[in-house]
């Protein structure tokens, strides 16, 4: 136990806790059901989406799941008001930026990805975990989480 007396965390902080763990059991699903479909269900995606999906590497791959079931993992955390959502935030980020290079390298080399396709499979998961970062660095200093 600490010495840290915890705030009454303003209602701001569940609401943004609860979508974040959403987003992220979101990215989970997909990774899930990434790893799991069959040729068929390939075949039927957008040519962008197969690209990603069916030359990802492993090393790509295990950021994917670090990105994501780590992040969700974090937003649990934050529910529950504890600091080491932030350690699992900083993993979760670099989950993710191993799995972009994967991503950054098909958009660029292999297909052309539209302005759409970049922000939601690359600039948003970026976003949103560095995010996630910041905003369980803020929860501390406010006192929401100990």
């Amino acid at each position: 136990m600490t010495d840290k007396a915890i705030n009454k965390a303003h209602w701001s902080f569940w609401a943004i806790s609860v979508f974040m763990l959403i987003w992220n059991v979101m990215g989970s699903m997909n990774f899930i059901w990434q790893i799991s479909a069959n040729a068929e269900t390939l075949a039927a995606l957008p040519e962008t989406h197969r690209a990603i999906i069916e030359g990802r590497p492993v090393w790509a791959t295990v950021g994917f799941a670090v990105g994501v079931i780590i992040g969700s993992l974090g937003c649990l955390l934050l529910l529950f008001r504890k600091s080491a959502a932030l350690y699992f935030f900083s993993a979760s980020l670099l989950g993710i930026i191993v799995t972009m290079i994967h991503t950054i390298r098909v958009s660029f080399m292999i297909i052309k990805f539209n302005p759409f396709e970049v922000i939601m499979m690359i600039v948003m998961p970026l976003l949103v975990a560095t995010f996630l970062i910041w905003y369980s660095k803020k929860s501390e200093k406010k006192g929401w989480v100990s």
